[in-house]
């Protein structure tokens, strides 16, 4: 009887969810990921993504990772402290803080479980947290598990206001997304940081669009604005630009990530990543370290992508980052536009209210160092075509 109740819910739930336009279809892949895929509806080009650099199947990390599943197993079924620590995890961690030039580092299963150990390990009710009203819901998530004082903060000035408000507090801690995923902009780290130390506060950033893409090295948006020495902690992912398999990781101060090692609940209660995967990540370092070849590459990309499709007169928000968002505005062009592209076979997704606000509604277009100029270029061409047809242009 309970179930029937909860099932005429659900039913009702899934049918307004469908209703409204906003069902998650899963569109199935039959190939390894890359700029060209196969699909079950035909090859694609994939513009829509995390795989910034091109690094989710290239064959040194697949050699990386094959030798790991040979030497170390397929997994270790155990948590970190008990007995879930092989060399390539501590390894691992050392690569990490030596390319982000910090103290130390502390693996996850995901950056969303780094995200949900970090706040509550860390401040206790007599501290505050103030998050950017944009953060990503890992981080939102993470600080509703905390017992600290909550704000939001939607531009500097209110930051600074908060900040005011809550000079009482033992420890004040500023969190953001070093880029933000649905725009594409970034946090203004200078100025966030100058904040932190006018009012001592901590500065926490979630790095996971930016680490391996932004910076001239690829250290993120800290090094973008020339801020790696004043960042307390950095969460971030080895899903996007580091290989693309899965995994996260916090890095930062030392006695920070000491603690988060003896309390941080998803760290003690997970188990540690796959061996595979962790020597998979190494050989995504070794490769970014060696060159910044590719970096250079996705920003060549980048720019030739967002000029171009603005000569066409398409609205495409400014910025540096890779992720470009084609602003439509209208909610049923969108979904339009999107459908044709999809059709000639370029992979993008549309967004739309009430995932974006109303009058906001974009595709959002990934680049990745792995575009060739062909594969750009035809993309613009059925942007182009289709904006046409849908009355954009």
């Amino acid at each position: 009887m309970s179930y029937e109740r909860f099932r005429e819910w659900a039913t009702g739930e899934l049918a307004e969810i469908e209703a409204s336009g906003l069902t998650k279809r899963e569109k199935v892949i039959t190939s390894p990921q890359g700029s060209d895929i196969r699909t079950k509806e035909g090859d694609n080009v994939n513009f829509c993504a995390n795989n910034y650099l091109g690094l989710a199947n290239h064959p040194e990390i697949l050699k990386a990772a094959h030798h790991a599943l040979d030497s170390h197993g397929y997994g270790l079924s155990s948590v970190r402290f008990i007995c879930g620590t092989q060399d390539l995890h501590v390894a691992l961690e050392r690569r990490i803080s030596e390319f982000l030039q910090t103290d130390d580092t502390i693996l996850y299963s995901s950056c969303f479980d780094a995200n949900g150990g970090l706040f509550e390990t860390l401040l206790g009710p007599e501290d505050a947290v103030l998050s950017d009203a944009l953060n990503h819901a890992s981080i939102i998530d993470g600080i509703r598990l905390c017992k600290a004082k909550r704000h939001v903060y939607a531009e500097l000035a209110d930051l600074e206001s908060k900040l005011k408000e809550t000079s009482d507090a033992r420890f004040r801690l500023i969190a953001t997304d070093g880029v933000f995923s649905m725009h594409g902009d970034l946090a203004p780290l200078d100025e966030i940081c100058d904040l932190a130390d006018r009012h001592d506060a901590l500065v926490m950033v979630d790095d996971s669009h930016a680490t391996g893409v932004l910076g001239w090295h690829g250290k993120g948006t800290a090094e973008h604005f020339g801020v790696q020495d004043r960042i307390d902690v950095t969460t971030s992912t080895l899903g996007k630009a580091l290989g693309g398999a899965s995994g996260g990781f916090t890095t930062g101060r030392k006695d920070l990530i000491a603690i988060l090692r003896q309390r941080s609940r998803p760290y003690l209660f997970s188990n540690s990543i796959a061996p595979p995967v962790a020597a998979g990540a190494i050989e995504a370092l070794s490769i970014i370290q060696a060159e910044n070849a590719l970096i250079r590459s996705l920003a060549d990309n980048n720019d030739y992508f967002r000029s171009t499709m603005a000569s066409h007169g398409f609205s495409i928000k400014p910025g540096v980052h890779p992720i470009v968002p084609i602003m439509i505005g209208d909610e049923q062009k969108t979904v339009d536009m999107a459908n044709r592209v999809n059709a000639e076979g370029i992979f993008v997704v549309g967004f739309s209210y009430p995932v974006v606000p109303r009058g906001e509604a974009r595709i959002r277009v990934q680049l990745s160092a792995a575009h060739t100029r062909g594969q750009i270029d035809r993309a613009i061409a059925v942007f182009a075509q289709a904006g046409r047809d849908a009355g954009v242009l």
